[in-house]
């Protein structure tokens, strides 16, 4: 069963720690990078990429008055998952670690660390989750077309994204790897509840630039506080 009161719980506690200067800054380099990197090359490449794009497009009468901005259009929502996906790349290998140490230093003091070094595991983790990200989301391109699609997909991608890459991260130091694997299987409908959200979030203006390191901080107090709960009935707490 979803405990939704769990969720919401854990969405006030990733804001409230937004307010900290330490983690502030840990949340706005990522995406000031990210978004950089992927203008530089827009600046490259969106113009030859348009026209190619027109060229091959299907003549459709109806296409023929509005290719450009399909063609603007289909190149947004290729840049704009490139930005995203680099922004949880960063934010999970290098940000959050940081994050991480100043949160459970605060919010779970007597939760033991028993994982592993989460670098190298992170970064694989990001890497396969964004190539299925990425290829998915610009496979199914084409069903923006289809009414109602342009709604739904990007949300849907998103949150698959968002709790398939920070349930990891969020356990990757503290649970063993049976932990991690229960937590998953035992709260899995709350963690793709929270990838909804979170990717609800990613769609309001202005403070959509700060979203991905509120989703990293709200899988973070949402997996170790089911992590703390699960050493407790296991009747293990090693301060």
């Amino acid at each position: 069963m979803v405990d939704v009161v769990k969720v919401v719980a854990a969405c006030g506690r990733a804001g409230r720690d937004l307010a900290r200067g330490d983690i502030l800054w840990q949340a706005l380099w990522p995406p000031l990078l990210a978004f950089t990197l992927w203008s530089g090359v827009a600046v490259w490449a969106w113009q030859p990429a348009s026209v190619w794009i027109v060229a091959n497009l299907p003549d459709w009468s109806w296409l023929a008055w509005m290719g450009a901005w399909l063609a603007h259009i289909a190149l947004f929502f290729v840049f704009a998952p490139l930005v995203y996906g680099t922004t949880l790349l960063l934010l999970a290998t290098f940000a959050l670690s940081r994050m991480m140490d100043i949160v459970a230093a605060r919010d779970y003091p007597r939760l033991s660390r028993h994982g592993v070094n989460a670098f190298r595991g992170s970064v694989w983790n990001t890497l396969a989750a964004g190539a299925v990200f990425v290829l998915g989301w610009v496979a199914t391109l084409p069903l923006l077309l289809i009414p109602g699609a342009l709604l739904v997909l990007p949300l849907a991608w998103t949150a698959w994204l968002n709790q398939r890459t920070f349930r990891y991260d969020a356990l990757a130091e503290h649970a063993t790897p049976e932990e991690r694997r229960r937590v998953v299987a035992e709260h899995g409908g709350e963690l793709r509840l929270a990838g909804l959200v979170t990717a609800l979030a990613l769609h309001v203006p202005l403070v959509n630039f700060i979203v991905p390191a509120w989703t990293a901080l709200v899988f973070v107090h949402l997996c170790l506080g089911r992590l703390a709960e699960l050493r407790r009935k296991e009747g293990i707490w090693i301060s």
